[in-house]
């Protein structure tokens, strides 16, 4: 199915939320951009910086903590008709601490949630989650679908939050019959502007590794993030989508893609050691986060296409090797001189033979 045969709408008054965030200012900008929307409001507990809010134009910046009753105040009397959920911190260094973590992320969203169930010009409800809900083990399947679930879910952090939201927005869905809700399950984001902790893992020079381990990793590019999140603010569509590019690369692949040198280590040694060579400390990432980059993680995309409508522009290795152009990593080893030498070894071994 095209874009074209799924059913779209044009909402009259956005709210979208974690406006001084990458995915939350940027699809701001996209929506403040479309002339048949006539009011997006632009919602976060602090203010984008001065270069987002330029961009946002005639989006109307609204400072206000989900946790606090105002935001229910502002959907109803500003008559919302569409809310786009963005404003999700990732990390428990963000917010000072992983209870204030989970208060902003969880409680909060119940805050917005109520207040869109309430009002009754809300008619759409668009949720980015991760797909971090599905956890990460040995025994996952190639391809996760929406409707799996995973042998090692999920117990806390992060991707425990994105779990207790979607049970939130879906509740919201089934009190409210003419309340559309849409959840979007992100693969990890990557790009030249957006900071992640996986962008952050492939740039030193030398890229720390498990030993035996060699996950296969499925990306998304920063602009299919916020194309995948403008899309679904603009369908009348429902449900849960699977948000990730096509294909999948290696995680050696990747740190050979982006010229760095992989040095694998024990697990027991990998938070420590890697630190110390990557200059962060790998302590600083979570169980969660450990176990990505462990086993890897594998996204049926079959229903953002059929049903959302929806297809990402890069590829996963696209999205990967536009991540290495935008951060100009240099390489320490050059790609070109170990083609050379791996078409040399190749000769010698069929001459030999």
């Amino acid at each position: 199915m095209s874009e074209t045969e799924v059913g779209t709408r044009v909402p009259k008054v956005v709210l979208v939320t974690g406006a001084s965030k990458f995915l939350g200012g940027y699809l701001a900008t996209r929506l403040a951009h479309d002339p048949q929307i006539d009011r997006v409001l632009a919602v976060d507990s602090v203010p984008p910086s001065k270069d987002m809010r330029r961009r946002m134009g005639r989006a109307e910046f609204v400072r206000a903590d989900l946790r606090n009753p105002l935001i229910g105040k502002v959907i109803r009397s500003e008559a919302v008709d569409t809310v786009v959920h963005t404003g999700l911190h990732t990390r428990p260094a963000e917010t000072g601490g992983r209870a204030v973590m989970k208060e902003i992320n969880v409680i909060g969203a119940m805050h917005l949630f109520a207040a869109c169930q309430k009002s009754p010009h809300v008619r759409r409800l668009v949720v980015r989650s991760s797909s971090a809900v599905y956890g990460n083990s040995a025994t996952d399947p190639a391809r996760f679908t929406e409707e799996m679930t995973s042998k090692n879910p999920p117990r806390g952090g992060f991707p425990k939050d994105c779990v207790e939201i979607e049970g939130y927005a879906r509740g919201a869905g089934r009190r409210r019959d003419d309340l559309d809700v849409a959840i979007l399950r992100f693969a990890p984001v990557i790009g030249s502007r957006m900071d992640t902790q996986l962008s952050r893992y492939f740039a030193p020079p030398v890229v720390p590794s498990m030993v035996g381990r060699d996950p296969r990793l499925q990306l998304l590019h920063e602009e299919d993030a916020l194309g995948a999140l403008e899309r679904a603010t603009m369908t009348d569509v429902r449900g849960t989508f699977n948000i990730g590019a096509d294909g999948t690369v290696s995680s050696s692949q990747a740190i050979r893609r982006a010229g760095r040198v992989e040095l694998p280590l024990p697990s027991v040694l990998f938070r420590r050691l890697g630190g110390l060579l990557r200059g962060v400390r790998m302590a600083d990432y979570t169980a969660e986060e450990l176990a990505y980059l462990n086993y890897g993680l594998g996204l049926d995309t079959t229903r953002m296409r059929t049903e959302l409508g929806f297809l990402p522009r890069w590829t996963t290795v696209q999205a990967f090797d536009d991540f290495v152009r935008g951060r100009a990593l240099s390489p320490v080893v050059d790609p070109l001189s170990v083609r050379s030498m791996e078409r040399k070894v190749v000769g010698a071994a069929r001459r030999l033979a």
